[in-house]
């Protein structure tokens, strides 16, 4: 059978609308014990993970649990809080600066320590500019500085 550039068109357009008009489908299931242990968890579920697409929800809650609200990591809830401040004053996000600000003052953190992260975070982000912007070569970089921290200079 020999396909005509028409038939070809035809056939690659129909295929293409089967595809596209196949609903993409989330695991209902999934979904909504992803909801209900969001509720377990604070008591009610944030409207802004209702406007999450349910494909993505159960990972993206999966990973905040095991990350930022698990207490038995590496690293303790006002650390994480602490880093996660320092983050999102760079990015900037005014919804996760409020949460990571909280969440750090009820880790413990002081206002002292909340102030310190944000300083941090705003002095890296000045010598990165400075470094990336002159272009420093990262070998020198490394070799000048490498006895300053205790590291040899090492080709990666």
């Amino acid at each position: 059978m020999r396909l005509t550039t028409k038939t070809l068109l035809v056939s690659v357009a129909l295929s293409a609308t089967v595809l596209l008009a196949a609903p993409a489908t989330a695991d209902d299931d999934a979904h909504a014990r992803t909801l209900a242990d969001i509720e377990q968890t604070f008591g009610f579920v944030p409207t802004f993970m209702t406007q999450m697409p349910k494909a993505g929800l159960a990972g993206a809650w999966q990973q905040l649990k095991d990350l930022e609200f698990s207490e038995t990591t590496a690293l303790s809830p006002k650390v994480k809080a602490l880093i996660g401040l320092a983050v999102v004053s760079q990015i900037p996000c005014d919804y996760c600066i409020w949460a990571d600000a909280a969440a750090a003052r009820q880790a413990g953190a002081t206002q002292e320590e909340i102030a310190e992260a944000v300083g941090v975070a705003a002095t890296e982000r000045y010598w990165s500019t400075m470094l990336n912007g002159l272009e420093v070569d990262l070998d020198t970089f490394k070799g000048e500085l490498g006895g300053v921290f205790g590291v040899a200079a090492t080709a990666e």
